[in-house]
């Protein structure tokens, strides 16, 4: 699947990318997860309930999340954070 990012995630990426390059290693490798496969098993992607709902979030590590909803023909990622971090938020 075709996927996007938000240019507020995309800063956060490249952050991410300047202080953690573990971290960094395993967005890229779920992401290209998602883009053979967004129901691949180790993404655990599921849909958002409540205010999140229409949006959907994939496993990054433990405590890590990205979330997304679809436009068309694409994914588009707005953002990541801790599962507190993130479900708080929106």
């Amino acid at each position: 699947m075709k996927f996007s990012f938000e240019p507020e995630l995309f800063r956060k990426i490249q952050e991410i990318n300047k202080k953690n390059p573990k971290l960094s290693k395993k967005i890229q490798k779920q992401l290209r997860l998602f883009s053979i496969d967004p129901k691949y098993p180790s993404l655990k992607a599921h849909k958002l309930k409540g205010g999140l709902s229409e949006r959907w979030s994939i496993y990054i590590e433990e405590n890590m999340r990205m979330i997304y909803y679809l436009n068309v023909d694409e994914a588009v990622f707005f953002d990541i954070g801790t599962h507190d971090e993130v479900y708080r938020r929106k």
